[in-house]
């Protein structure tokens, strides 16, 4: 239950001269970090409480079945040192992102980090030694004491996965073994973040400049066809070329994947993948193929931007510049950005409007980009004990506003789970994290829409609506689905060279775009290039996350009191249930293609507005 981050973006560092220095900006706009600890001394005594007290963890070691006494006292010590070790890593990674300069607060996130892998080495004896008590004898214990009680949901969740736990000894070799397996993605990482080198291209003004991967995002939104087509065509060509190499990492990482399911007794890395968290295989074949059987949206909406671009064929690399450039230049300062999200989310309630004047008033955020700040935008999650932080950099953009959303969606999901749970529930998978986010996101879009003061600002963010069915729902299914089929193929000894990996991504980019779009050569070669696809079927949750919102979201709306109540629960629950049947209580059921469904047809009542509108 250590730092998540959730909704991190580009994180890649470049120092700019101009930016501010940290010193420079007000103190409001900065997060405060004495709520954590009043100075680094502090968190140096920490630090050595834990290093000392994870070896208290042996003594426990064989005795765990002997009496719900030592069962308890071990469970408690875990939490103990989790707690402070949780504590830990936020203050030194939140100091390390601060200012990545500072060679101190690097050393210091290094320091906690192999702490956390010293404690979880100490503490693998205790799920294994858990399994060996007898069921009996287990139940008689739990039910004897009350502090003991509050670890059922913990401990059943660990007899529910006894036939996929191994030996102790053989638990240390899994474990020994993960950082050899995570070598393909650290050598993609590398590789592509740093050794590769992108070619220098012409940009809107005729200046040369060096294409990288936020560069080539951002040229995927100009408005100069040549120019994105030219970065599209020679960014992808680094990725044609080193083709084999990737292709061998990729593999790499599929067979790893393996390695460990067939270990852990299961039939498929799918099935491994979704049962940590407890989720039926079910609900991963119902996203595919309710969204199989809902794709004439997406194929519609690249109609309306190939006859609205006026082109005669619609191209990758034009499947993101906006249609109403008029609008993109309205800005938002950080204070009229906080006015707009609480009117938003006004529909959650006085509770939930109180917790996030609390996180704004109190220095919870990092808004401002500064040198050597880290980029991108996240929130820390759930630290027992402590409130939850949002990193942002902010640009005075639309996109910031509903960055600034999105985050405070996960910051108020962790804020609640960590003010309401104990601590061995004070935390939730990301199947959950991405709904409370979107949930935000959706409140503001309808919001925004409904406020709009022209037409064409109504159209722009009808269309950002629509981009965002477009990336999060149905682009992370095309992904989801190619991961299924690419495993599927590994686990069947069959090969998967450049070549065939490439046409499987062309048929699948196809099929889910239809006639419309045209599919380019560079195109097929982006399974070499996403990160997520060596997550390990993790990209699903972005789509099932979207549709759970957009379902809760709906009901709020219509509701009201009732569902908001039931919403706030759902924010409650952390990790006290297993997250299908913590969505089911918030009024999701997930086992069903309903949620998907209404996705698909949302986006069909927003194609029919724009469509009214453009008339």
């Amino acid at each position: 239950m250590f730092l998540k981050k959730f909704a991190e973006k580009n994180f890649s560092f470049e120092e700019a001269s101009s930016l501010p220095l940290r010193e420079n900006i007000e103190e409001k706009y900065k997060w405060n970090l004495l709520d954590i600890y009043s100075g680094d001394d502090k968190w140096e005594e920490d630090f050595k409480w834990v290093e000392e007290n994870i070896p208290s963890l042996k003594k426990f070691e064989g005795k765990l079945s002997q009496d719900y006494k030592f069962l308890l006292e071990c469970l408690n010590l875990q939490d103990s040192i989790g707690i402070k070790l949780d504590r830990l890593n936020l203050y030194a990674s939140l100091s390390k992102d601060s200012d990545m300069k500072i060679h101190k607060y690097q050393a210091m996130d290094d320091r906690s980090k192999n702490l956390s892998t010293k404690f979880s080495s100490t503490a693998s004896f205790i799920r294994p030694e858990i399994l060996n008590i007898p069921s009996g004898n287990l139940n008689t214990m739990i039910e004897s004491n009350d502090e003991l009680k509050i670890y059922r949901h913990y401990i059943d969740d660990i007899i529910r996965m006894k036939k996929h736990t191994l030996n102790k000894e053989l638990e240390e070799v899994v474990a020994a073994s993960s950082e050899i397996l995570q070598v393909p993605y650290d050598a993609f990482s590398m590789f592509t973040n740093a050794d590769m080198k992108f070619p220098v291209v012409k940009d809107e003004t005729g200046k040369d400049i060096e294409i990288s991967h936020g560069r080539y995002y951002s040229a995927m939104y100009s408005f100069n066809r040549e120019y994105r087509k030219n970065v599209y065509k020679s960014y992808y060509k680094q990725f044609k070329d080193y083709a084999n190499t990737i292709s061998v990492l990729f593999n790499g990482n599929l067979r790893a994947n393996i390695f460990i399911a067939k270990t852990r007794k299961y039939n498929s890395v799918r099935e491994a993948a979704l049962d940590s968290n407890n989720i039926p295989l079910s609900v991963y074949d119902n996203l595919i193929s309710s969204v199989n059987k809902n794709l004439l949206p997406l194929s519609r909406w690249a109609s309306i931007k190939k006859r609205m671009l006026k082109l005669n064929e619609l191209h990758p690399y034009d499947s993101y510049v906006t249609l109403f450039q008029d609008e993109i230049e309205k800005k938002y300062s950080f204070e009229k950005a906080k006015e707009v999200v609480l009117k938003a989310l006004a529909p959650l309630g006085d509770e939930y409007l109180n917790s996030l004047k609390t996180a704004f008033d109190n220095r919870w955020l990092d808004v401002f980009e500064t040198k050597a700040k880290r980029s991108g935008a996240y929130s820390s999650g759930t630290t027992f004990g402590v409130h939850p932080y949002v990193l942002l950099n902010w640009t005075n953009n639309l996109n910031d506003v509903f960055t600034l959303a999105h985050e405070m969606g996960h910051n108020m999901h962790s804020y609640y789970t960590g003010k309401t749970q104990p601590y061995s529930y004070a935390n939730y998978s990301i199947f959950l994290a991405e709904v409370a986010s979107t949930f935000n996101e959706s409140l503001l879009l309808d919001y925004l829409i409904e406020h709009a003061s022209s037409k064409n600002e109504k159209l722009y963010l009808i269309e950002k609506y629509l981009s965002n069915i477009t990336s999060t729902f149905y682009r992370q299914t095309m992904f989801a689905e190619f991961e299924s089929l690419v495993y599927e193929k590994t686990e069947h000894s069959e090969a998967l060279t450049p070549d065939v990996l490439c046409l499987m991504y062309k048929d699948i980019t196809k099929k889910y775009w239809g006639d419309e779009m045209v599919i380019d050569e560079e195109e097929e070669y982006t399974w070499s290039r996403v990160p997520h696809f060596y997550y390990n079927f993790y990209v699903y949750q972005y789509a099932t996350g979207f549709a759970a919102s957009e379902i809760l979201s709906n009901k709020v709306k219509t509701e009201g009191a009732s569902a908001v109540k039931r919403y706030l629960n759902f924010l409650k629950a952390g990790s006290s249930d297993y997250p299908i049947n913590i969505l089911k209580s918030a009024g999701v059921d997930m086992k069903t293609s309903e949620p998907v469904d209404a996705v698909s047809q949302k986006m069909s009542l927003l194609l029919d507005e724009m469509e009214s509108l453009l008339k």
